[in-house]
């Protein structure tokens, strides 16, 4: 019975004319009285909405099925990203600030979300994923392109055969069958219905060489995320980090030369730091050209228990900055970030309860954007995020090319966005290398990699706005931007006189290059002039 009245009230919904979220509260709730029943919940109605929508008893209405869609924001940057996690593991790492929980990887607790998750599913790669993948459709997203980030303890410290097996694992769910092993799991991926385009490791900069990058790319992985956290040797050593500067500058540099998008984590407000260190770091990062990370999760340092930090806190040895420092020290960081870099995360997601010290305002990163509405980063600027007037904005789009030196090479960033440069749709990251003495590291990477010796590559190429389903035309994705990135960044390398370009591609995304004429050459996708 209360089925029927579900289905009469998705067809009332699907007749209405409903702009905004709260309208769409209102509405439910004036039909479900009208039913005598509680007002529904969203994923129920929007799996009834999908099913006459599929037998043709009701007419598509777009906004009723954004709006029914629960968290939006998870699929706006034009991917459905799926967040797993490694079991505990011994990390190479003696870090001060780390808390070490018994039963989780080191640094993660047991009440932050995904670490939560993980943990009831005694961190079983394939159960993670099919989990995350279940709730994103059940809430109404497309799940059709899927970025898969590992995280847990340093990835690099993971014995091998724990590592090809948790990949194949994610990819065996992501496919919803059982491979052979993991090259097979890759190949069914990429005609698969949920399709990696994305492949996320965090791991340890002291921990990158030639031979771990081959490792990586053999697993699929196209991003790295490296635990910097600060680029000060003095500070480091306080802090037991056991890694250099100049481990992460060679780090970086190695990756970038394989083609990888590089995620800094950076910690301001470590013991031994101070506002005006932490925001010279910055300007450094991004001034340096040993440096230049293409993405950044910032995670002011917090004290929570099980860490060596926690008896500092409680000595005296150490105190936090206070919210307005940390928050007027943010802001001046924002300013800082360059159009090419985006922020992923401003605090790390720990709960309140959790933190013994440091900063418990879980919405800071909303509080900041509201008072500074001029940030330049990508994620700032991503047409998801933007609604009036996009369809107008879109036929204005304008192609920008930002050039930058970066660990041996010429940095292309390339995009489509509005005039004013305040909606990024689409971008491609290219990088021409210039280093015609490659040092010995450099050397064995190209031993490694055949394919990418002399060949420019193509580490990025994103187009935004909220998922576009395989072979359908949606709000920005499939528009063409993609297609036009690419004959550019071709262009850019023939007119610097290269031969061949190479683009680190998910194994999902492959069949998309080779339709353009790229073929397979290792673990990339290449394309000879």
């Amino acid at each position: 019975m209360e089925n029927k009245k579900l289905i009469t009230i998705v067809k009332s919904l699907a007749q209405a004319e409903i702009k905004t979220r709260l309208d769409l509260v209102k509405l439910k709730k004036q039909l479900a009285n009208q039913q005598k029943i509680n007002s529904p919940l969203s994923s129920d109605l929007l799996r009834i909405y999908n099913s006459l929508l599929s037998k043709k008893i009701i007419k598509p209405n777009k906004n009723l099925q954004r709006l029914l869609c629960k968290r939006e924001i998870r699929t706006l940057s034009g991917v459905a990203v799926i967040t797993v996690l490694t079991k505990p593991y011994p990390c190479p790492g003696k870090c001060i600030y780390c808390p070490s929980q018994k039963g989780m990887p080191k640094s993660y607790l047991k009440n932050e979300p995904a670490a939560a998750r993980a943990f009831l599913t005694k961190f079983d790669p394939f159960v993670q994923t099919k989990v995350r993948l279940d709730a994103l459709k059940i809430n109404g997203h497309k799940t059709d392109k899927i970025e898969l980030i590992v995280l847990g303890g340093s990835w690099s410290a993971y014995p091998k055969s724990y590592q090809t097996w948790f990949i194949k694992r994610c990819f065996d769910a992501l496919n919803s069958k059982t491979a052979k092993d993991l090259p097979r799991a890759q190949k069914i991926n990429e005609t698969a219905s949920h399709r990696c385009v994305g492949l996320t490791l965090e791991t340890r900069p002291d921990l990158i060489t030639p031979s771990e990058i081959k490792r990586m790319r053999d697993l699929g992985c196209t991003r790295v995320e490296l635990g910097v956290q600060t680029i000060y040797d003095p500070i480091l050593k306080l802090n037991k980090r056991g890694q250099t500067v100049k481990q992460t500058i060679l780090a970086t540099k190695l990756l970038k030369q394989a083609g990888f998008k590089i995620m800094y984590h950076l910690m301001p407000n470590l013991p031994g730091s101070n506002p005006t260190k932490d925001l010279q770091m910055f300007k450094t990062i991004f001034s340096d050209s040993k440096f230049q990370p293409d993405l950044l999760k910032i995670y002011p340092c917090v004290v929570t228990k099980d860490s060596i930090l926690y008896r500092w806190h409680q000595q005296g040895k150490f105190k936090p900055y206070s919210d307005q420092q940390l928050k007027s020290l943010l802001l001046k960081i924002k300013k800082l970030v360059p159009k090419y870099v985006r922020i992923t995360r401003l605090i790390r997601d720990i709960p309140a309860e959790s933190i013994i010290a440091g900063n418990k305002i879980t919405n800071l990163r909303q509080l900041i954007t509201d008072e500074f509405k001029g940030c330049q980063c990508i994620r700032c600027r991503e047409a998801g995020h933007q609604v009036e007037g996009l369809n107008l904005k879109i036929k204005k789009a304008k192609l920008f090319i930002k050039k930058y030196q970066a660990s041996g090479g010429m940095e292309y960033f390339l995009s489509y966005e509005s005039p004013d440069q305040k909606i990024l749709f689409a971008f491609l990251r290219l990088r021409l290398p210039t280093d015609s003495k490659p040092d010995q590291n450099s050397q064995k990477l190209y031993q490694l990699f055949t394919e990418l010796k002399n060949a420019a590559i193509i580490r990025e190429l994103h187009t935004f706005g909220q998922i576009a389903p395989l072979g359908q035309t949606g709000k920005v994705q499939h528009l063409g931007f993609g297609k036009k990135l690419l004959a550019k960044a071709e262009m850019i390398a023939k007119q610097q006189n290269f031969k061949k370009i190479a683009v680190i591609s998910g194994i999902g995304v492959r069949q998309y290059y080779q339709k353009l004429d790229y073929k397979t050459e290792g673990t990339y996708l290449t394309k000879t002039f």
